[in-house]
């Protein structure tokens, strides 16, 4: 299995034998843009109004803020199909239940644009969009990059994309699996002591400070120190100093939305794992292969690789890997072994995926690549990329192909 350096996972490469082009991105908000693909358009009526913006610089969550302030509602009755990048400019649709849609179009918001607005009958939920469409820009390089990225492309084109989650998937501080994992095994005092403590480069000077006072065990003065927008590592704070060190019960002052999002984390850290050591195999399925069919995301059970293989090389079917759950399907063969393996090293089981009150995972298969469509590059003050992704798939697995920067 691959090797972890703390709880960053040292990823492999499809295109290893191809060289990278290095680069960055995202040095203007304008380098990254991204247009979310809908699902379904809304039917005219109804208590919901469907309304699509294009935002600037800022989190979809700051956005609904925004606009939930302006419209004079709860941030709660706004509904979206998905997170969008901050440092980018995106477009996106929302719903929001009983509000007219003239009133809608009639917002006048710095950094947020509102394009249209139509009444539909149901709410916008998470995942009710069929993609995103990105065009991209690398900046750094020169126009004889094209060439690398045109030999990488044919590679991605032709055997998939490797369907890793994302650095974003594990939190700023990369700790997110390694709380979760905590979660998974009942470890209240292993959970508080990431939470709370390890001083992180990236974080203030002031927030590496608190976490240092909390891991010298002066809490009192870690509380003192903790920024007053971090409620809930506060709150955890204070019920480990009222409760004189009772891990147990300042554990519970987490909130479960929380924790089940820390858990998700972890399921991804262990998919990932499996991608890796499945990688060279990517494209190729073989008996006792849990495979998902495309579109449609159904699995079966693969019975005979020698028939089912040339469905995989049309890009009809794809060998999944786990989001490990209690009721999760297992593969047999090689793939179940190599599951197996994973859960063994972990020291967990299946069952241990339901941690008690609430925060519990059922599992599911996730296919281990995607295919990107209407693919597209050119030179314009640095390498373009054009390409659209199924909803759930990053565009920072395809840059990293490209890119190969740590």
């Amino acid at each position: 299995m691959p090797k972890h350096r703390g709880n960053v996972l040292l990823e492999r490469y499809l295109t290893e034998d191809l060289p990278g082009i290095g680069g960055t991105i995202k040095e203007r908000v304008e380098d990254f843009l991204v247009e979310e693909i809908p699902l379904y358009a809304p039917s005219g009526t109804g208590q919901h109004t469907f309304f699509e913006i294009r935002k600037e610089g800022i989190p979809t969550f700051h956005a609904v803020r925004v606009l939930a302030r302006a419209l004079a509602v709860p941030p709660r009755r706004i509904g979206y199909a998905g997170h969008k990048d901050a440092r980018a400019i995106t477009t996106q649709v929302l719903s929001v239940d009983g509000v007219r849609p003239d009133l809608v179009t009639g917002l006048d918001l710095p950094n947020i644009r509102v394009m249209w607005a139509e009444r539909h009958n149901k709410r916008l939920k998470i995942g009710h969009l069929r993609g995103n469409r990105f065009t991209i820009r690398v900046r750094g390089v020169d126009e004889p990059a094209l060439v690398p990225c045109q030999a990488i492309l044919q590679v991605l084109e032709r055997r998939g994309v490797p369907n890793r989650y994302g650095p974003q998937r594990f939190g700023q501080r990369g700790d997110s699996a390694l709380l979760g994992r905590a979660i998974i095994r009942q470890d209240a005092q292993g959970f508080l002591h990431a939470f709370l403590g390890g001083p992180h480069p990236n974080e203030s000077e002031g927030l590496q400070s608190a976490r240092g006072r909390y891991e010298a065990g002066d809490w009192e003065a870690a509380l003192g120190m903790f920024p007053s927008n971090m409620v809930d590592e506060r709150r955890a704070l204070q019920a480990l100093i009222r409760s004189r060190g009772d891990y147990q019960r300042a554990y519970r002052t987490v909130p479960k939305r929380l924790k089940i999002f820390l858990l998700s984390a972890f399921q991804s850290a262990l998919f990932n794992q499996v991608l890796d050591a499945r990688l060279d195999t990517l494209d190729q399925v073989y008996t006792g292969d849990l495979a998902m069919k495309h579109p449609g995301r159904s699995v079966f059970r693969v019975e005979d690789e020698a028939v089912e293989q040339p469905r995989a090389s049309r890009f009809e079917i794809s060998p999944t890997g786990p989001l490990f759950g209690f009721k999760m399907m297992q593969p047999t063969g090689r793939q179940g072994n190599l599951e197996a393996e994973l859960l063994k090293a972990e020291e967990l089981a299946l069952a241990d995926f339901d941690a008690g009150g609430g925060i519990r995972a059922k599992g599911e298969r996730r296919a281990l690549r995607f295919q990107m469509t209407d693919p597209d590059l050119w030179y314009d003050h640095g390498v373009m990329l054009r390409f659209e992704l199924p909803r759930g798939c990053y565009a920072t697995t395809v840059l990293a192909e490209f890119m190969k920067v740590s």
